[in-house]
């Protein structure tokens, strides 16, 4: 079983990644405006996000609309708001599980089963991480393509914004936490299991003598 540090940083960087997949999920800069060619207007400012488009004046108020319909989103945006809720459950699933299967902690008393419990912790917070990943980095994609285009008019060309690079280390703090745990979360081999078959054995000819 891995040590109590490396269970307990294994917490941290899961517990970071979690609050940065909460923010990518909440907070509507997956797409800024981008000031370039003939757009030189910056007055205001549109942002997008997974569930508002915002509008920011340059005297600092903010307006900002829920979309209108799910059924009109691109495909893009409707499997982000599902990979991005998927992740931020399994990771507060996983670090649960994490805390009752770690050395630090006594809610199970079963020493063989802990290494399991942490295995599947760690597996967890891998596919939390991944589930971050994906969707920002398909985003990123998507707005890198539309800016090199020139079809696409320039007012309507969009940056990165904070949320991707936010999304990017999440899913990298995630992928760091569940690879320590499944590196450090291995059973040891079989010892148990050898110490009952001895004692088994010597307890055996006692009896034959008695």
């Amino acid at each position: 079983m891995g040590s109590v540090g490396v269970q307990i940083v294994c917490v941290a960087l899961g517990v970071l990644g979690l609050i940065g997949a909460i923010v990518c999920c909440a907070v509507p800069r997956w797409k800024v405006s981008s000031f370039t060619g003939s757009n030189i207007v910056t007055a205001q400012s549109a942002q997008e996000g997974l569930w508002m488009e915002c509008v920011v004046q340059s005297t600092g108020q903010q307006q900002c609309k829920n979309y209108d319909s799910l059924l009109v989103l691109p495909s893009d945006l409707q499997a982000a708001r599902a990979m991005t809720i998927i992740s931020c459950m399994l990771s507060c699933l996983s670090l649960l599980i994490l805390f009752c299967g770690a050395d630090f902690t006594t809610c199970i008393e079963n020493e063989d089963a802990k290494p399991k419990i942490s295995l599947v912790a760690g597996v967890g917070l891998l596919l939390a991480g991944l589930l971050v990943i994906i969707p920002v980095s398909w985003s990123a994609h998507i707005v890198v393509r539309e800016f090199n285009n020139p079809l696409v008019p320039a007012s309507q060309k969009r940056e990165l914004g904070a949320c991707i690079f936010v999304g990017w280390g999440a899913g990298v703090l995630l992928l760091l936490g569940g690879g320590l745990l499944c590196c450090f979360s291995r059973p040891k081999s079989g010892s148990g299991g050898t110490a009952k078959y001895y004692s088994n054995s010597a307890s055996a000819p006692n009896k034959n003598y008695v």
